[in-house]
């Protein structure tokens, strides 16, 4: 850092007079800026010059800045002229909006899946409710296994073993599986939390349906 007092060539009063009148190039104002905050000495040199000089300001009448920003706005967003409608854009418009429905009628809920037997007694229903690929099975009537237990769904083929579905809790049951053909029976067991343990029906069967 230069100390304060020491003479500074005539190259540096001659610097940093056309750095305070603004006729430097960018880079040897960025040299003499990064200069400043390390050499006391120029800087006492360049506020000297900003005062001798500032009176030339006195001569020129302020002027406002000019409002660029329409320009700038139009430069940017510029404004294209609305095509006049014709024959072809009434023809989009139409198949847009046909596009529009067919996409409502692709996006509505497909038809209710019909059903395939209820298995009830006179406190207790499931409704089963088959597409061919999948089974649905609601409880619409009664209340779930006491805490600690659950009811089970069970597949049961004639002469065959049970072979369990699922399990039937508050939430429909929904399992990948073909509609059981006519001699098949439906069950509902009640098992441990959880499920059976030893994948056949361990506790009773409290609903059982022949299809």
């Amino acid at each position: 850092m230069t100390p304060a007092g020491t003479p500074l060539s005539e190259d540096d009063d001659l610097l940093a007079a056309e750095y305070v009148l603004g006729v430097l190039d960018a880079q040897s104002r960025a040299m003499v800026e990064a200069r400043l905050k390390r050499d006391t000495a120029l800087a006492e040199v360049v506020t000297d010059w900003e005062y001798r000089l500032g009176g030339l300001n006195d001569d020129f009448a302020s002027v406002p800045a000019p409002d660029l920003m329409p320009a700038i706005e139009a430069r940017l967003f510029p404004q294209y002229p609305r095509p006049r409608p014709t024959w072809f854009g009434f023809a989009a418009g139409a198949a847009l909006a046909a596009s529009l429905a067919l996409a409502v009628i692709v996006m509505m809920p497909p038809a209710t899946v019909p059903v395939l037997t209820t298995l009830a007694t006179a406190d207790l229903a499931y409704e089963v409710r088959s597409d061919g690929e999948v089974l649905q099975v609601i409880r619409v009537t009664g209340d779930a296994a006491p805490e600690g237990q659950v009811h089970e769904l069970w597949a049961i083929a004639p002469g065959a073993a049970p072979v369990s579905l699922g399990l039937l809790a508050d939430a429909p049951l929904e399992v990948r599986y073909p509609t059981p053909p006519p001699g098949w029976t439906l069950a509902v067991s009640v098992e441990p939390a959880g499920g059976s343990p030893t994948g056949a029906p361990t506790g009773p069967v409290i609903l059982a349906q022949e299809l």
